[in-house]
């Protein structure tokens, strides 16, 4: 299961596609056999029997159940336009950075002391592409949730807390519980 932060680049990457995804079913399944090779490896991947696969791909079967269409669905689009994707995040590592913009529960460790603050704080912060770079290495490194996040804590506890290093020189920010969060870039 994908955590909050690789759910909100995933849904980033796909606002800028050029061209919308295949729509019918029939066409979803024939790009799938492209991507992956043959009916075997769609099924696999979807979790259903290779003849299922054909049945859609023929138009036999033209009404999967709901989660079926759902992980289709999910599957065209994380394939969809990679070289997009790529270009995308190559720039915000690069040079554009990421914006996050998140309601989320922070905790502090400062010298005097460490809190709990229980209320959360709504921020919309742009964080530099050094940031982008680590979260986007990270992520494809296959690296849980709790990491991205603490990359995340990173990057706000710098540009938003720290401001730069003007002040609190010495506060640390974990990123306790998330409400929302999305990521643009």
């Amino acid at each position: 299961m994908a955590g909050e932060i690789e759910d909100a680049i995933e849904r980033a990457e796909r606002e800028h596609f050029t061209q919308a995804p295949p729509k019918t079913l029939k066409s979803q399944i024939n790009y799938l056999m492209r991507q992956l090779g043959s009916a075997k490896a769609v099924a696999a991947e979807l979790g259903i029997t290779a003849d299922s696969v054909n049945r859609y791909r023929r138009g036999a079967r033209k009404h999967p159940p709901r989660h079926i269409q759902n992980r289709i669905d999910a599957a065209v689009r994380s394939r969809w336009q990679p070289l997009v994707r790529k270009r995308r995040r190559h720039k915000a590592a690069s040079s554009g950075g990421i914006t996050v913009e998140t309601r989320a529960q922070f905790g502090y460790r400062a010298p005097v002391g460490a809190t709990d603050d229980g209320r959360f704080r709504r921020l919309t912060v742009h964080l530099p592409a050094g940031y982008a770079r680590r979260l986007f290495d990270a992520r494809d490194q296959g690296a849980d949730d709790q990491h991205l996040r603490d990359i995340v804590a990173q990057g706000l506890q710098e540009v938003y807390f720290k401001d730069g290093g003007r002040r609190a020189a010495d506060l640390e920010v974990a990123l306790n519980d998330i409400d929302y969060f999305d990521v643009s870039f």
